[in-house]
């Protein structure tokens, strides 16, 4: 049936509507007819047919439809003997540059990197090319590649022997195109930084500020692995010695070290304390005929020491252990302990070390074995000797630790050292004053370049002295009194010490700032993220 004509009431608009796509039609033909003329095909003369269209995007958030159980290699295990496998990956895209016919991509998993090329082809096409050179750095992606030897080591990446040739690539989750820090900015090496040619400085509180993204650094991944590695370490060790790992509470009715650097929390209609020290419970643990003791947890200190070696919240790692005959059958287990710690991480750890050296170098960390051990008096008179003043009962401030530290390894070549027999001044309550010397006490310090890392000393296992010692140190008895109890049914001789996790691996690292070994660091004057 033919199409009836048109009602002849059919609006202006309409009207015009037709001319206008007739008019667009005549120009299109025009167009195809120049082209034609000209010997183009009208196919080539418009958009470049998509041959990859199924090969690259932005795939759906994953909301765990379905588990294909698809394989994925890891950054860390490409190498030769993957040479010409195809294999899929999962990483951050850390960099991408186009050049021409090719997109170079480096994608990033942790402290792993590898180098990634897209190339023109048949089947890739400069669409492809130009979606993976336009996605945001830092966005998460899946590639799929085979894996090619190189010719020269790709020295910018840490697989430098391979690359990845890839023939598809997603985008799992986009990052902002406008990042807070860059990357590559923060991993820049010390001193190169204040190199304006280099790039922009990044300055402590900007990388705290935007830690999830500072965490992302190679050099910050090797840190915290290390870190893992020290509470590892620290836990094989003593269980080897016949140590109990316990979980002392951290809300206390008192303060554990005494003084008034103690949080004060409220505790339904009474106030309670956050747990400055493990220390009361160790030892009541001790009392329980656990004999040998350690723990792994938060400590808190209300100090308002904005410095470079202070937290308000750090990691402790503590041990206490019941002794025989001496306190110095735990200063030895003590040492021990240390030893075994720095072989783990040179032995085990020495591909963080080098990465975290390329940005922080410093001289690798010496130890004697067995630990140096010196007493008070002979540290004094070192000090003493190289013009610095200082009492028989005056601790040690910041400034003398470092001098002796250097005079230390000068003699001795060892960073690592121990001195005993500290002035009862200066020690808390419940330390063991010495029998032969009222002004000093069994207490020791142990120190690694210079700075205290651990405090430990025998402990009093006598009620009665307990509490004469804490009357001097003004501590209310009645608060204490529990911790007191724990003494007066039979308790062992017994010693040991607390170690600051994130300062030990500043220090064994050569670090100037403690922020750069803990997580999230909490300070006077930080308390997010």
């Amino acid at each position: 049936m033919a199409e009836a004509n048109p009602p002849a009431d059919v609006p202006t608009e309409s009207k015009k509507a037709a001319k206008k796509a007739a008019k667009k039609a005549e120009k299109a033909k025009a167009k195809a007819d120049t082209q034609v003329a000209s010997g183009v095909e009208p196919a080539a003369a418009g958009a470049e047919e998509d041959v990859s269209k199924d090969f690259y995007g932005d795939l759906p958030i994953i909301r765990s439809v379905d588990r294909p159980g698809r394989t994925f290699t890891r950054v860390e295990e490409l190498s030769e003997k993957l040479a010409e496998q195809t294999v899929l990956v999962r990483a951050r895209l850390h960099t991408s540059r186009m050049t021409g016919k090719f997109c170079f991509v480096v994608l990033r998993q942790q402290c792993c990197t590898v180098q990634g090329i897209v190339a023109k082809g048949d089947t890739i096409s400069k669409q492809m090319l130009k979606y993976a050179s336009g996605v945001p750095k830092e966005s998460i992606m899946d590639a799929i590649g085979v894996v090619k030897t190189v010719d020269k080591p790709v020295t910018s990446c840490t697989q430098q022997n391979v690359e990845l040739h890839v023939q598809q690539i997603f985008c799992v989750s986009k990052a902002e195109p406008r990042l807070p820090l860059q990357i590559d900015d923060a991993a820049r090496a010390e001193g190169e930084e204040e190199d304006s040619a280099a790039g922009p400085k990044v300055n402590q509180d900007t990388r705290l500020d935007n830690r999830i993204i500072d965490l992302r650094t190679t050099t910050n991944q090797a840190v915290f692995r290390m870190q893992a590695g020290v509470v590892s370490l620290f836990k094989h060790y003593l269980a080897s010695k016949r140590f109990v790992e316990i979980q002392p509470p951290h809300i206390i009715s008192a303060a554990s070290e005494g003084g008034a650097n103690v949080f004060t929390v409220g505790y339904f209609d009474r106030k309670a304390y956050l747990a400055q020290s493990p220390q009361l419970y160790k030892q009541m643990a001790i009392c329980a005929d656990f004999e040998r003791v350690f723990c792994v947890g938060p400590v808190f200190r209300a100090e308002d020491s904005n410095t470079h070696r202070h937290l308000t919240e750090f990691v402790g790692l503590d041990l206490e252990m019941a002794f025989q005959e001496h306190y110095h059958e735990a200063v030895d287990v003590i040492g021990d302990l240390f030893v075994s710690l720095f072989k783990g991480l040179r032995d085990s750890f020495g591909s963080e070390i080098s990465t975290i050296g390329k940005q922080f170098p410093c001289e690798p960390f010496q130890f004697l074995e067995p630990s140096l051990r010196m007493e008070w008096p002979e540290g004094i008179a070192m000090l003493r000797e190289n013009g610095v003043e200082i009492g028989d009962e005056d601790d040690l401030s910041t400034p003398n630790e470092k001098l002796l530290g250097r005079l230390v390894k000068e003699k001795y070549g060892t960073d690592f050292f121990i001195l005993d027999k500290f002035p009862l001044a200066v020690r808390p309550f419940y330390t063991m004053p010495d029998p032969t010397n009222p002004k000093s006490s069994n207490s020791y310090d142990m120190f690694m370049r210079g700075e205290e890392i651990l405090s430990g000393a025998q402990r009093i296992h006598d009620a009665e002295m307990l509490m004469e010692r804490a009357k001097l140190h003004q501590i209310d008895l009645e608060k204490i009194k529990s911790y007191i109890d724990a003494f007066r049914y039979g308790a062992p001789p017994h010693a040991g010490g607390g170690i600051g996790l994130e300062r030990v691996l500043m220090l064994y690292l050569g670090l100037k700032n403690i922020r750069k070994t803990s997580l999230f660091p909490r300070d006077p004057s930080r308390l997010t993220p």
